[in-house]
């Protein structure tokens, strides 16, 4: 006879497999039918509010992988702070001017801006930027990453440029906006000044050589016709050098070295002398540096002199001592050379080629002059020595070519005037990881200026008027009145209107007696865009405010969005635009390289989800340490798949037995739950406390590896297995039946919640099968606070204890096995012996112990010869003597007294008339 239709067999209609690529792509159209963004924030109204301001990522191309990581990092954040007592609204953002929109349309539309009016090309950007825009906005909302994305802040749009446009007044206003002539970080390839922030250091081979320049007025010290030796990497700039700048302290030798005399830093004669070749030169005289100060050369390649001059920043790391000086071409020589009142020469336009102002060399691009002008050298006999070396050298982060310093009137924020205030503000901030204030509290106090204006055409104007003296115009008036065009007509109309058309009506000033006036040409540097988004979006968005609660991005913006965003509300406002900053590390390949075409390692976030889901990418990024930089591969994925795999069907176990309960009439008082329940209960506290302590403290991993151990070990291993014995076999409505079925149904919910900032595709889904919830989604549901369970206060030492004896007998089972003296656990008789009362005590007050170890029978005893030692208690493993029970499997002497049901143990031979009695 079969017993099959008394045993409660598990029912659910919860699908075995995830199938997410099909299934996640219908549950986000369902969310944006169902307005499911705008639901959370009316459910969420009235709460304190938190603000995570989205850092804006740059309009142009798909997303890669970098991009998944940080949105999704966002989402956890913003999920979890809508479930935990928060309202937290969520505008993404985009950063759409600069150059980068500028190439695509020039190299992928084939156009030539240069021939092409301004207003035009311009108007082609904001549709190359908008369309842009749309497609990464598709590609985010199916990473399942939730927020108002049919309102996001863009930085092109009129209210934003205005908002940017009050900035820069405010700043204006204080003093800390100037225009002034020094060298910059120069892009050739870009056409443009860079800003610290736009450089990034590569290695680069470049020529070394040592110059010689002749001395024609000794001043006293020196007799004429000594040689002052140079060094430099850069010999396309020996056109514009203008004198040679030693330290005052340093001391100087003139050396005999063949036919001639030469200077170099006493200290690095050595190492000179190795280099040139020279064979135990010998010291005539030396010198401080002060005593040779305005000392006349004469310059090796043209008929002018170069002076030397004075300068602290001279060292003897490398070099001779004596520093080729070049006003025009680097910065400490720019501020040397104006104490002596030499001004910068820059022969080197924008495209980075020599001018007629280096005669012989005109024409040129910068880095071919270099064999040129090395060739001259050589000819009138002052090159004494050329080498190439590789070093590292700034490039342009963008375009990934190299850089050059040159002289040329820009404008420039004066960090260095507020800068105390910053590094004060530094000290207030929270910082994910910790190391993070250090590192932004050393940029900040190295910086002197922000060059903040740009050559190009894609950007917001600089507001900027000139009167007929060429003087500045930034006054009050002038930026309210450009302020409120902008937000009226957009900032096209800077290069459409008429000067006077921008002018406030009937404007005058004492710089043009003829009311005559010119407007900037450049446009912001795109960090001052960005930049200005705590004052365009937190200032005047619904629900925002400033500061933000967290800024989180990666952690190249350091240099970049948290620098910019801080130094701009700290000039504004005096404070910091944020109170807490996270940083992620940059994701690498399996190997640990970072990703590149070359290589042909990158992992595109389309493929990961057409493959495997957003669901398992999301799971991988809260598996990941995100504040170094972190790993990706396909092995990678098949584990946190596995992961997901054991959630998974630990949910579907759990939500099949309990496809009978209804909540409302089945629920078991939470005090009257039998002991073991409470204790499952009570481990259910405990990981909801170290979850909500996780994402407390933005550590996501310790949400995915708390979550995966507790399926894995206390209910899969556990609470699951042993739970069977009472699920299947005893009455379908046994009180101990729905005892389980109880702390079932409060595990999946609480699970399904902790996970629903996680993975909300899969939450959603399980949602949807666990019995008696009312909510329409989990996302409109609190995560719960750990409590104390009922009745449980005094029990946590002694199932501590069971929990060890329990690990005692799997050991023992395992090993019994190995042995042959089983098969499965259930044909065991366990005989234990406690090492000490208080675990006898323990184990003989609890019921139905052999349940919980799965064997059919267990035995409390003193002592037993045979039984071997364990930690906590000795054991001896005997194969039951009984026979197996056809419908609970368990072995029993009983088996065979009920003579109706000679199969059956008498338990389930009960259970069974029962059953047959009520049918």
């Amino acid at each position: 006879m079969e017993y099959k239709d008394t045993l409660v067999m598990p029912k659910t209609k919860f699908p075995m497999r995830g199938n997410l690529p099909n299934k996640e792509p219908v549950r986000r159209q369902q969310w944006e039918e169902n307005n499911i963004y705008e639901k959370v924030q009316n459910k969420t109204k009235g709460r304190p509010i938190f603000i995570l301001h989205d850092g804006p990522p740059y309009a142009n191309g798909d997303l890669h992988i970098g991009h998944a990581l940080n949105k999704i990092l966002k989402d956890f954040i913003v999920r979890y702070k809508s479930m935990t007592g928060f309202h937290a609204p969520y505008v993404p953002g985009w950063d759409t001017h600069g150059l980068p929109i500028e190439t695509a349309l020039t190299k992928k539309k084939k156009i030539d801006r240069k021939k092409l009016d301004i207003v035009e090309f311009r108007k082609m950007c904001t549709e190359y930027a908008m369309d842009q825009l749309d497609n990464q906005r598709t590609q985010f909302k199916q990473l399942g990453v939730r927020g108002d994305w049919d309102n996001p802040y863009i930085t092109l749009t009129k209210n934003y440029e205005a908002a940017q446009i009050r900035v820069f007044g405010e700043m204006a206003k204080k003093g800390y906006i100037y225009k002034g002539l020094k060298p910059v970080y120069w892009s050739p390839s870009s056409e443009s000044a860079l800003a610290e922030a736009e450089i990034e250091y590569h290695d680069k081979r470049s020529p070394s050589v040592y110059i010689s320049f002749e001395v024609t007025d000794g001043k006293e010290l020196l007799e004429g016709g000594e040689k002052f030796v140079i060094w430099t990497t850069t010999p396309w700039t020996i056109p514009a050098n203008l004198g040679i700048s030693l330290h005052p302290e340093f001391e100087y030798a003139v050396v005999n070295a063949g036919q001639d005399k030469y200077i170099v830093a006493h200290d690095l004669l050595e190492t000179v002398s190795e280099e040139l070749g020279w064979d135990n030169p010998e010291v005539l005289k030396t010198f401080k540096g002060k005593e040779a100060e305005q000392i006349i050369t004469k310059h090796p390649l043209y008929d002018r002199d170069s002076i030397i001059m004075l300068g602290d920043h001279v060292t003897m790391e490398a070099g001779t001592g004596c520093v080729h000086t070049a006003p025009g071409h680097g910065e400490d020589d720019f501020y040397v050379a104006q104490k002596y009142g030499i001004k910068a020469l820059c022969p080197v336009d924008e495209k980075g080629v020599l001018t007629e102002e280096a005669p012989g060399f005109e024409g040129l691009f910068y880095d071919k002059a270099n064999k040129l002008i090395t060739e001259k050298l050589d000819e009138v006999g002052a090159l004494l020595d050329l080498k190439f070396i590789t070093h590292s050298y700034p490039h342009d982060w963008r375009t990934k070519k190299p850089t050059i310093f040159r002289a040329t009137s820009q404008w420039f924020a004066s960090i260095k005037d507020f800068r105390q205030d910053i590094l004060k503000e530094i000290k207030e901030i929270n910082w994910y990881p910790h190391w993070g204030e250090t590192r932004l509290y050393n940029m900040v106090r190295d910086r002197e200026d922000w060059c903040i204006s740009r050559q190009r055409t894609w950007g917001v104007p600089i507001p900027v008027f000139y009167g007929e003296d060429k003087t500045p115009i930034i006054t009050d008036e002038t930026i309210e009145h450009v302020s409120k065009l902008f937000k009226e007509h957009g900032s096209n109309i800077w290069f459409e209107w008429e000067v006077k058309d921008l002018l406030p009506k009937g404007f005058k000033s004492e710089h043009s007696p003829n009311g005559t006036f010119t407007k900037e040409t450049d446009i912001m540097d795109v960090w001052f865009d960005s930049g200005s988004s705590h004052e365009a979006v937190l200032l005047e968005k619904e629900d925002h405010r400033r500061p933000a609660d967290v800024y989180l991005e990666g952690s190249d913006q350091y240099r970049g969005w948290f620098n910019s965003s801080l130094s701009t509300a700290v000039a504004v406002t005096g404070k910091a635009p944020y109170k807490t900053i996270i940083s992620h590390g940059f994701v690498l390949d399996g190997d640990g390289r970072k990703m590149s075409k070359s290589l042909g390692n990158i992992m595109q976030p389309n493929k990961v989800l057409k493959q495997l889901g957003a669901d398992i990418l999301r799971l991988w990024v809260a598996s990941v340490d995100y504040q170094a930089d972190v790993r990706i591969s396909n092995d990678i994925l098949k584990q946190v798949s596995e992961t997901y795999r054991k959630i998974r069907n630990t949910v579907r176990f759990m939500l099949a037995n309990t496809a009978d309960f209804d909540p409302k009439k089945d629920k078991i008082n939470e005090a009257d739950l039998a002991e073991v329940d409470r204790y499952m209960l009570h481990c259910l506290q405990n990981l909801v406390s170290k979850v909500r302590e996780g994402y407390d403290k933005y550590e996501f991993s310790t949400v995915y590896h708390e979550v995966h151990n507790f399926c894995a070990n206390e209910l899969s291993s556990f609470y699951l297995d042993f739970a069977k014995d009472i699920l299947y076999i005893e009455a379908e409505d046994s009180s101990r039946r729905r005892s389980i079925q109880t702390v079932y149904h409060e595990i999946l919910i609480t699970i399904t919640k902790l996970l629903a900032p996680i993975i909300p595709h899969t939450a959603e889904e399980i949602w949807e099968y666990i019995p008696g919830v009312e909510e329409e989604s989990v996302q409109l549901t609190d995560v719960p606070e750990a409590r104390e369970v009922a009745g449980f206060e005094n029990q946590l030492e002694k199932w501590a204890q069971i929990m060890h004896v329990r690990d005692d007998v799997l050991k023992a089972l395992e090993e019994a096995r190995n042995e042959k003296v089983i098969g499965k656990s259930l044909e065991a008789e366990l005989t234990i012996i406690p090492k000490d009362e208080k675990t006898k005590e323990i184990l003989t007050n609890i019921q139905n112990l052999h349940q919980l170890f799965i064997v059919s029978r267990l035995n409390i005893s003193d002592a037993n010869d045979r039984a071997k030692s364990y930690q906590y208690v000795d054991i001896l493993v005997e194969k039951h003597p009984g026979e197996k029970c056809e419908r609970c499997w368990i072995s029993s002497e009983t088996v065979g007294d009920d003579k109706d049901y000679p199969e059956l143990c008498t338990r389930c031979a009960t259970i069974v008339k029962d059953h047959y009695s009520e049918a």
